[in-house]
């Protein structure tokens, strides 16, 4: 038989974590100081991509194995931007992300060297154009919100008479923020504009929504 005490052990040896099984992500959020003050630095993501072809996002990538989500976002941003590893000083984490795909995104915010901004080189297998938006289009700019609905689907075979009501049980639903900037007909929006828009939350506090 188990004992409280055994199962204070085990608990305080633990480390919580999300429950489930998740695809990990590492995500950076580039600042490099340009002849425009502080700018962000961006990418389009190449056309020949299965996922998100052409939308434009922040560098970044699936976690690999024994690599921290850190680790995933340095070496993503080194590989993505064709600059080296060492060129990068990271900052910090922003808010992570669990999102009803199964997916945790943790952002970081990071710099680049300055004397890299000649240098930096959109990777062809992966970036189509990398470009610059000045940080203060973000601190100034609030985007558009367009929540969408999250509910739930319930396979033929679920067994109703297990529950309460049955059939007629009343599932809970969720909306989920998707969110729109727009930048010199650039249109940043999603993910990458939910990490960009906590980074201005941040910065200078939240400000009413759409």
């Amino acid at each position: 038989m188990v004992k409280a005490e055994e199962v204070k052990r085990i608990i305080q040896a633990g480390k919580a974590a999300p429950e489930g099984k998740y695809q990990e992500y590492g995500v950076l959020v580039p600042l490099i100081e340009t002849a425009e003050g502080c700018c962000v630095v961006l990418e389009t993501r190449a056309s020949t991509l299965k996922r998100q072809p052409g939308e434009i996002s922040l560098p970044g990538g699936k976690k690999e194995k024994n690599e921290t989500p850190l680790e995933a976002a340095i070496r993503e941003t080194s590989e993505e931007l064709s600059i080296p590893k060492t060129d990068i000083s990271v900052f910090g984490p922003l808010d992570y992300l669990v999102t009803p795909f199964n997916y945790i995104i943790y952002p970081f915010v990071g710099e680049i060297k300055k004397e890299r901004v000649g240098c930096i080189k959109a990777a062809p297998d992966e970036v189509d154009e990398v470009f610059t938006v000045p940080l203060d289009f973000f601190l100034e700019t609030l985007p558009e919100n367009y929540p969408v609905g999250i509910k739930v689907q319930i396979p033929r075979s679920f067994p109703f008479e297990l529950i309460p009501n049955g059939e007629a049980y009343n599932w809970r639903s969720g909306t989920y923020p998707v969110y729109f900037y727009s930048y010199n007909g650039r249109i940043i929006w999603g993910i990458t504009a939910r990490i960009l828009k906590n980074l201005a939350d941040r910065l200078n506090g939240p400000k009413q929504e759409a």
